[in-house]
């Protein structure tokens, strides 16, 4: 099976862009805004987002990471200490607008994970949530806020995003 690029480099930075004009239409600008990057490309994509509404405001928006692998329902459970909050950001999270930033929003099952995670440690003002790819196939009823591009798919066909600081290019596929 060959690979067929669906977004480049230009495509995602422009969808960057869009997504975070559109959440800061949705928060009514940076106050009380707080990004969250899904592990691992959500978290470069929130930086990226973060980096693009500083340019637009000038206002820098706290930004941190979340990892939700105790919180998957698709796997063992594991044994990480489930006192200490699973996300990583320098700011309280509480009464703020929280968006959730992952790079493909396929069963839903890892954004729901996602809250779980949050609402077990904090209670947010609202939680948005942004993808860059939606390629559907829910398995719960989950959509996000903001969606880079929504690309129809069959089950048996990957996604892969590819981003510079992990994968050395930057692109979107199907295979």
């Amino acid at each position: 099976m060959s690979e067929r690029i669906i977004m480049d480099e230009a495509a995602i930075q422009r969808t960057v862009t869009r997504i975070a004009h559109e959440i800061l239409e949705y928060n009514k600008g940076t106050d009380r805004l707080v990004l969250l990057g899904i592990k691992t490309r959500g978290a470069f994509l929130a930086k990226r987002i973060q980096e693009k509404i500083e340019s637009i405001e000038h206002q820098s928006v706290p930004t941190g990471t979340i990892d939700i692998t105790q919180f998957r329902d698709d796997k063992e459970a594991s044994t990480v200490d489930a006192s200490q909050p699973p996300f990583d950001i320098d700011t309280e999270i509480t009464d703020q607008a929280v968006i959730i930033i992952d790079d493909v929003l396929y069963t839903g099952r890892t954004v729901r994970a996602a809250l779980d995670a949050i609402l077990g440690h904090a209670r947010p003002h609202k939680i948005g949530l942004a993808a860059l790819v939606d390629r559907g196939h829910r398995e719960l009823p989950i959509r996000a806020d903001f969606v880079g591009k929504n690309i129809p798919t069959a089950c048996d066909e990957a996604v892969s995003v590819y981003l510079e600081e992990v994968d050395h290019s930057n692109a979107v596929a199907i295979e």
